[in-house]
């Protein structure tokens, strides 16, 4: 076997990690994890539906749901300029980390709030679409591809530079780094939402009443704080790529 075949048979494997039974749908030869993408287009129509309710009829002092969104896009430009730096023209990144940030945020609260497991599927059953490790790995590579390139794009092929500083002996380490970020963002994020899931699941099948609310609540803020943890860890990254090493 060329390494070129070992390379794709790799990235093919990887695209079928899965967990749990899924309902696929098969598009030419290739199956994909259908109710994944149902939750997922319906995560963006609840974003792009705040969105436009928020700023279709913007006033010049902020009033009802206006005050809602401007204080989203504030905490977000305020994250970027605290990890990107305010040097580095932050805002720039304010729309990739805003997506980042509302889509993993509206993905874990509507896994605790929306009730899809009541919604039958032929096979499988609907979840949050963070609590597939596909979504939460494609949000990592975007990560990965971001920062490469934010670096690529200031410092040109001397970003590489950052891999034999302050010393070669550190070269494979550093190498080694750019893959444990994606590693450790999709399973970090991955391995908690489903966890909360499926505790609270187990919970409510046990003792369905009084018991499992504080969790759910709680569930609400880990939520959140994954959320947070994400897009905080994207900005960082990003700005670690764009700071001049010495």
């Amino acid at each position: 076997m060329t390494f070129q075949n070992y390379i794709n048979n790799f990235i093919f494997n990887l695209g079928e990690v899965s967990v749990g039974q899924h309902y696929y749908w098969n598009i030419g030869s290739y199956q994909i994890h259908g109710q994944v993408l149902i939750t997922s287009w319906l995560v963006l129509f609840i974003i792009i539906g705040l969105g436009i309710a928020g700023n279709s009829n913007l006033q010049p002092i902020p009033q009802g749901f206006q005050n809602f969104t401007e204080y989203v896009t504030e905490f977000i430009r305020d994250l970027a300029k605290t990890q990107i730096g305010e040097e580095e023209d932050y805002l720039n990144w304010v729309p990739f980390l805003g997506t980042i940030f509302l889509f993993v945020f509206v993905s874990n609260w509507s896994g605790a709030l929306i009730p899809w497991r009541i919604i039958e599927l032929p096979n499988g059953e609907l979840a949050a679409p963070t609590n597939d490790i596909n979504t939460t790995v494609s949000l990592a590579l975007l990560t990965s591809i971001a920062y490469f390139w934010a670096g690529l794009r200031k410092k040109g092929f001397s970003y590489f530079k950052r891999y034999i500083t302050p010393s070669v002996i550190l070269f494979p380490i550093n190498v080694l780094e750019d893959f444990t970020k994606p590693l450790s963002l999709s399973f970090r994020l991955f391995g908690n939402i489903l966890a909360d899931e499926l505790v609270v699941g187990v919970l409510i099948a046990l003792v369905p009443l009084i018991v499992p609310i504080p969790l759910m609540l709680l569930g609400l803020f880990t939520s959140a704080i994954q959320a947070l943890v994400f897009s905080t860890l994207a900005g960082a990254y990003i700005g670690e790529s764009l700071e001049d090493h010495h």
